[in-house]
């Protein structure tokens, strides 16, 4: 083991591989972790774009899991080791330090083409597809020998990877994981932090899809790295911030709504999705020769060779393959931005989709589960009421947004308008939500209605409730 840990040293400082970020400026990678990065698993990642569909809208959204896989294992490895600086008792290891950027590298390598698109229709999650990805990554490239050069105790560490990537809540009463020992928990709200929610994962994307979409971002993940800090809450060791950043955490709440609101909700491209989708469904059995797209997901040889080129693999199909045809047409509309006036032939003319959006969980103060700590007692834990960090902080931190897609551009668009509008109405006074005829805010919600017109007469108005 002491022979691992010189190699481990070693290694680290005499090899460090540089990479030039446009997040982040110029990074180093551990080699082990540019093991990963260079096997076929990994470099799948260049060909799935981060935001899915929506370069199709916003021209610069083309980023990839690639560059946001490697930024989060760059800040994971930032926040572990600044955790260490800080806090020597906590007995942080080089192994586990490894671990968790592995975690954070490997984080998305489950995911298919466009992302949440393929997410959403043909895997349940795609952490379980992750871990299975990077147990075939595993094998096929001969990493566990890398792994065990560098340190690594395969039996323990492995299975710690695994729920680094699935992510657990680490408030259970019971401690049920068993890669790491439950005076370690807070080496589980690293990468994918199941209890507020406050992770590198987010930091990176936040700052990423900002950067790449032009929106600009509200808050300074760099901040709440530096002032990161490990404190005892109800018996379990948790991450914590300083007490003067919780604006910040606020901030990062909210830049995590403008981005649902402004880009990866957008109405135009929820159209594109759909028409996407219909085409995936009608190449399902007919693109694969060996298996279906929606069974790739049980073999990862076959899955890891789905990327986003499928859309051009349907779109270059021969004329004279008619099983595909059909598809073919669907995503030569989206080409040619014929965007169409219809959803799906099967469904009438109106579709309303009705879509979540807020600061963090729904229904939930985005920082009931955070814990901060001051500069006078920097290992007492506590919460912040809204009012301390400022008065001016909004009531309430979700909001429903309907939308009503109508395909017809006949006259009988007013009259659908205005009983949409009659029955969204209803729709408020059955839930209890308050109708915006009455602005009281005794009642338990308040609501704001917005509709606007699309000039492609696919989504005519909109409406939006806050609760």
């Amino acid at each position: 083991m002491e022979k691992a840990k010189i190699a481990y040293r070693t290694e680290l400082y005499c090899t460090i591989p540089i990479f030039n970020d446009p997040i982040h400026g110029h990074i180093e990678l551990h080699p082990l972790l540019v093991k990963i990065i260079d096997t076929p698993q990994f470099q799948r990642l260049r060909h799935l774009k981060q935001l899915g569909t929506k370069y199709l809208v916003y021209p610069g959204a083309s980023h990839t899991r690639f560059d946001h896989s490697i930024g989060v294992a760059y800040l994971a490895g930032r926040l572990v080791k600044n955790l260490l600086e800080n806090q020597p008792e906590l007995n942080i290891t080089n192994q586990d330090i490894l671990c968790v950027q592995i975690a954070a590298l490997c984080h998305d390598l489950g995911y298919g083409p466009f992302s949440h698109l393929f997410h959403g229709m043909f895997i349940p999650e795609h952490e379980d597809a992750s871990v299975q990805m990077f147990h075939c990554m595993r094998k096929k490239n001969g990493l566990d020998k890398e792994m065990e050069q560098y340190g690594l105790n395969l039996d323990e560490d492995i299975l710690f990877i695994e729920e680094l990537i699935k992510g657990y809540k680490t408030s259970d009463n019971q401690w049920s994981m068993k890669g790491r020992t439950e005076d370690k928990s807070f080496l589980y709200e690293i990468v994918a932090n199941k209890l507020n929610g406050i992770d590198v994962d987010k930091w990176d994307y936040f700052a990423r899809d900002c950067h790449h979409l032009g929106i600009p971002k509200g808050f300074d993940h760099q901040r709440l790295l530096k002032s990161a800090r490990v404190c005892k809450v109800v018996q379990r060791n948790h991450i914590c911030f300083r007490d003067k950043v919780a604006d910040n955490v606020y901030d990062m709440f909210h830049t995590r709504y403008t981005l649902h609101r402004q880009a990866l909700q957008h109405k135009i491209g929820y159209i594109i999705d759909v028409k996407i989708k219909d085409a995936l469904v009608l190449a399902d059995d007919k693109l694969m020769p060996d298996c279906k797209i929606s069974d790739a997901i049980y073999d990862m040889l076959a899955y890891s060779r789905l990327t986003d080129h499928i859309f051009d693999q349907i779109l270059n199909q021969s004329d004279s393959n008619p099983d595909l045809a059909e598809a073919k047409g669907i995503l030569n509309d989206i080409v040619n931005r014929r965007l169409p006036n219809f959803f799906r032939s099967y469904l009438t003319s109106l579709f309303i989709q009705v879509l979540d959006m807020g600061f963090g969980e729904v229904g939930k103060e985005p920082m009931e589960n955070v814990h901060f700590y001051s500069k006078n007692e920097p290992n007492k834990a506590f919460k912040m009421e809204k009012y301390q960090v400022s008065r001016l902080k909004p009531k309430k931190f979700n909001e429903f947004l309907v939308r009503v897609y109508y395909s017809k551009t006949d006259a009988s668009y007013q009259e659908v308008q205005q009983k949409a509008e009659e029955w969204f109405h209803a729709w408020c006074e059955k839930n209890d939500f308050i109708d915006f005829k009455s602005s009281d805010d005794s009642g338990n919600s308040a609501l704001i209605v917005m509709y606007y017109l699309c000039c492609l007469c696919v989504c005519p108005f909109t409406f939006s409730a806050l609760l």
